[in-house]
């Protein structure tokens, strides 16, 4: 018996595989808890997922374009770059890990300074990108804070670092611990010059970023749920021997602990950090 209903009366897809294209990477994004969301409606929220909430990471390009009216504004410092000051080398030579970081993502360090008016209040704000070695403190990161705060001291400006890294860069041994001194004796000038800075901490801040200055801010201001911390998780239970509290190293258990003031959705960021700079920001 024959199906005639069964025959393809239409020609099969004739497109040849050459001709055929992929999916653009980065159109969707898959959250933590399985809900998808397309790529440009990521975009407009600030890069925080409408389904879930959540806050995917971003670099300081996105954070510069959040913040700054328009997303305009002059970097300062640019051209500091780290160099191999140990002759250090692990599974392959800083020299070439630098020089393969940097060609990825086309920075020259772990953080980036940038002055721009923020809700029409002109600030400084300096953003780690955890995209550079895991936004590791090294000693170029500390020199761009120092002329942050130089800049910011000269200027009269309020100013603000955006937190997000895994610590000390050990290639640098030292030389990167010697940074949190220098950070914290800068942040003292600043205080001392009447000027306010505010320091926002995203998922991940530890490490000794998190045991100096991303913890001595005028105002300390966190993503949800962001992590928080000096040592990580598994590394405190095996330490103290015993379970840890539900939520511990979230930015809402610190804030319970007052360790946080104001936890801030990225989506509210722009409108709380220029109400906070008005407020409390010593006019020249």
């Amino acid at each position: 018996m024959a199906f005639d209903w069964f025959k393809r009366k239409a020609q099969n897809i004739t497109t040849s595989t050459d001709d055929k294209k992929d999916v653009p990477k980065g159109l969707w994004h898959q959250t933590p808890s399985g809900k998808v969301v397309e790529h440009d409606e990521l975009k407009k929220n600030n890069y925080v997922s409408p389904e879930d909430g959540f806050h995917v990471r971003i670099g300081s390009a996105e954070f510069f374009d959040i913040l700054f009216d328009e997303g305009k504004f002059t970097e300062l410092d640019a051209n500091v770059e780290s160099i191999d000051i140990l002759n250090f080398k692990d599974t392959k030579s800083y020299t070439d890990r630098l020089k393969e970081v940097k060609a990825k993502t086309k920075l020259t360090d772990s953080i980036r300074n940038a002055v721009g008016t923020v809700n029409g209040t002109e600030m400084v704000v300096s953003c780690m990108d955890f995209a550079f070695i895991g936004g590791s403190l090294g000693s170029v990161m500390g020199e761009k804070i120092r002329r942050a705060i130089d800049y910011c001291i000269e200027k009269r400006l309020p100013y603000m670092i955006i937190c997000q890294s895994g610590g000390a860069r050990m290639q640098e041994a030292t030389y990167s611990l010697m940074q949190l001194a220098k950070v914290q004796s800068k942040l003292a000038q600043l205080s001392e010059a009447g000027l306010l800075y505010i320091a926002y901490l995203c998922d991940p801040t530890f490490g000794g970023i998190t045991a100096s200055f991303a913890m001595t801010a005028d105002i300390i201001m966190a993503e949800p749920k962001a992590l928080i911390g000096f040592a990580g998780p598994r590394v405190i239970r095996e330490t103290i021997g015993r379970d840890l509290p539900e939520g511990f190293q979230t930015s809402e258990f610190l804030q319970e602990k007052g360790f946080v003031d104001f936890i801030v959705k990225r989506t509210e960021i722009k409108e709380v950090v220029s109400k906070t700079v008005n407020l409390l920001a010593v006019k020249a």
